[in-house]
């Protein structure tokens, strides 16, 4: 069969075509996460009710308190159920922007979620807003929007002054019921949830049930210049900031974020916390290994990730327990996570395991887990970068606890000290 013969000047039109597509400018702005938070995504299943006994039965006795050193503060209390009502959220932004935009997500959603309205505004103080700086947010020109269980709502941009490092109010209205919303339950920011009504554009919540969790809110983006970038901490329980006190930002990630901001040289880059409590490398329901992909390599602007996660493997996940994971197989999870990163441009900054002895999770065997993966952390040469939170955090005549500066009240968490220690500990010439 011939082949067809084409008019040069078709042949021209689509050599320049080629040619523009092929060697088009970089766009002079992009959208950038300036905030974001990784969702819970595993809730522990109800008890089932045992049947009542024909003869009634003496109550067991209480298990014996743990001993050892116990939390500062307690771990945020769920919510069963939103029905008519207003949430109004407070996130602190890294950089700014003038253009905003808010992502809803609903992991662990029980089932369809509709809201009624969203605002967003700067946060004066307690539950109230800066009224001039509250705009509407709309979805796909909609004021109301539908999100599904497991689904994503992204809103329409909004002309908005945000500032680097300033408190922003994002207010939901869920005119329905909402069951057992999808949420990041270490916020350690104080949400405030109305009386029934609409009332994400008032000045402030009156009479509200107050919460320490996020819900549904997955991040904030700003549209920021070419250069800008996203560094994505991704890790457990130290890197989500518990035992930090609440409404300071006084973890490690927010601490990092305003030194970032006050350096010429990294004040375009922008941190998302993806810490979660609890969480570890290996296993199912929300493990590292399972959430790396979607809280880290599809972040808006993600270009590094650090990767401090570990303890809770090594701990055994509960007191008590004997763990069974090696420092082979920790190894092995991490170069998956390097590898997987690397697929998608990201570089990969592993950062060495903080000191636990002392605390009511301390074995023997697990400390040895942890020199051992902190020795190849720091000397296998596999990772783009490493920050030593191990060094920086121990107490040297003690170096399997933390030194006292950190001022850790469970000997497992650092307190804000030590949370700085770990910020400060940090060489910012990583990230250029």
């Amino acid at each position: 069969m011939p082949l067809m013969k084409m008019h040069p000047a078709v042949l021209l039109f689509c050599g320049l075509t080629l040619g523009a597509t092929a060697f088009a400018a970089p766009p002079a702005e992009h959208w950038v996460a300036t905030f974001g938070t990784p969702q819970d995504l595993y809730r522990a299943p109800a008890a089932a009710t045992p049947p009542r006994p024909a003869t009634p039965t003496p109550a067991p006795a209480p298990a014996p308190a743990p001993t050892g050193p116990g939390r500062r503060f307690g771990i945020p209390a769920t919510l069963a159920s939103v029905n008519n009502q207003t949430i109004r959220m407070f996130a602190r932004t890294s950089i700014g922007g003038h253009n905003v935009r808010i992502r809803l997500e609903s992991a662990l959603g029980s089932g369809t979620v509709n809201f009624g309205a969203a605002h967003i505004a700067l946060r004066a103080k307690d539950s109230a807003i800066d009224p001039a700086t509250d705009r509407a947010l709309t979805f796909s020109g909609k004021a109301a929007a539908t999100l599904y269980a497991g689904g994503t709502l992204v809103s329409d941009p909004v002309n908005f002054e945000l500032p680097a490092l300033a408190e922003v109010a994002v207010s939901l209205y869920v005119p329905g019921e909402a069951k057992n919303p999808t949420s990041h339950r270490f916020a350690l920011h104080n949400t405030y949830i109305s009386q029934e009504g609409n009332f994400t554009g008032a000045p402030q919540i009156t009479e509200p049930t107050i919460r320490e969790s996020w819900y549904w809110l997955a991040g904030i983006d700003v549209l920021a210049p070419a250069d800008a970038g996203t560094l994505v901490t991704f890790g457990d329980s130290i890197t989500d900031g518990d035992q930090s006190t609440p409404e300071t930002d006084g973890s490690w990630p927010s601490l990092l974020a305003a030194r970032l901001h006050a350096n010429k040289a990294t004040a375009h880059i922008s941190v998302v916390n993806a810490g979660i409590s609890g969480n570890r490398v290996l296993g199912d329901n929300g493990s590292g290994l399972v959430r790396l992909y979607h809280d880290a390599l599809i972040q808006p602007g993600v270009k590094w990730m650090t990767i401090l996660e570990g303890i809770n493997d090594i701990t055994g996940g509960s007191r008590g327990a004997t763990p069974t994971i090696t420092a082979d197989a920790l190894i092995a999870a991490y170069r998956q996570m390097i590898a997987m990163a690397h697929l998608y441009g990201v570089k990969v900054i592993g950062c060495t395991m903080t000191p636990y002895g002392g605390s009511n999770a301390y074995n023997e065997y697990g400390e040895k887990v942890r020199s051992e993966v902190n020795e190849w952390i720091r000397n296998g040469k596999e990772f783009d970068g490493v920050i030593d939170f191990d060094a920086a955090t121990r107490d040297k005549a003690e170096p399997k606890r933390f030194r006292p500066e950190a001022d850790s009240p469970d000997f497992l968490h650092p307190a804000n000290p030590g949370y700085k220690l770990m910020a400060d500990s940090i060489d910012l010439k990583l990230f250029r």
